[in-house]
């Protein structure tokens, strides 16, 4: 492998860690950076997946006491018990359509110019989300003591989720097949309409991506590791260090950013980073991969 494919899968990587876990869409990204960096075919497909995993990790880790008390508890205890059943239940729509559309999308839709579309229609989405809660808690302004808890919400913890509240954040987590929609801006702002508090919905968000992206790499690895090359491997290693990093840092900032802030900012960097994707395009100023 050569300087040049290393630093293609260093940036990609980073790219990966930094907005996997952001309503932003990493996917997404990794679309748009790919074709910049004339990084794009069923070789590069497999290599957004699999550097996922590093991302994924990183979460386990940052999580890793939750998960053990999870783990140990399902045996005798009824929280893990109802945590575990609702983590199977909102991951179950996405793997069921995933498996059905998984050609058509990825023939159709994994390009920068949807994925621009896919992230101004997002934008908008957040936007009118956050309005809707600015409405909901009547222009309040929020108490510093709550750690950035919605008093207003319905589902306080994650203990108190429902199995039907479980459903309902899979089937918002659906729209994340969509390149540029994003899974964790599907879920977490899908939990916020649904009645999740923020921090809450945003939690449930980093466990439910767990068998999400374990699943998606674990298959696509099982697919094409035939045809997988010594360079390929060496790519592959450096994008998941580079996403494990990177995500590790973003996790525990963003967990930081919603104790004070809401999610406006995301929304207007998408809307802006998708009009300036299909300006560009557009304009000739670039000419995409395919």
């Amino acid at each position: 492998m050569d300087w040049i494919l290393a630093c293609k899968a260093l940036i990609l990587g980073i790219v990966e860690g930094l907005t996997e876990f952001l309503p932003v869409s990493s996917t997404g990204h990794l679309i748009v950076a790919g074709s910049l960096l004339d990084f794009s075919g069923e070789d590069a497909k497999t290599f957004d997946v699999v550097i996922q995993l590093g991302a994924i990790l990183a979460v386990c880790w940052e999580f890793r006491r939750r998960i053990c008390s999870v783990i140990t508890g399902l045996p005798s205890q009824s929280n893990a018990q109802r945590f575990a059943i609702n983590v199977i239940i909102a991951t179950i729509p996405a793997v069921i359509l995933g498996f059905m559309f998984e050609k058509a999308i990825k023939s159709a839709l994994y390009a920068p110019v949807p994925v621009a579309f896919a992230l101004v229609v997002g934008g908008v989405v957040i936007l009118w989300a956050e309005a809707r809660q600015r409405a909901r808690r009547d222009g309040k302004a929020p108490d510093p003591s709550q750690d950035g808890h919605d008093s207003t919400a319905r589902v306080q913890s994650i203990d108190a989720l429902t199995p039907l509240d479980a459903l309902k954040v899979g089937l918002a987590q659906c729209f994340a097949l969509i390149p540029g929609m994003s899974r964790s801006g599907s879920t977490i702002i899908g939990g916020m309409l649904f009645g999740l508090d923020r921090r809450v919905a945003t939690e449930f968000s980093f466990f439910l991506a767990i068998p999400i992206m374990f699943g998606a790499t674990g298959y696509e690895l099982m697919k094409s590791w035939q045809s997988l090359s010594t360079g390929a491997l060496g790519m592959l290693s450096i994008g998941f260090i580079a996403a494990f990093i990177s995500a590790f840092a973003c996790v525990r900032w963003l967990l930081r950013y919603i104790a004070r802030h809401d999610f406006t900012a995301f929304a207007w960097y998408r809307i802006g980073f998708g009009l300036l994707i299909l300006l560009v395009g557009y304009s000739g100023g670039l000419s995409w991969a395919d």
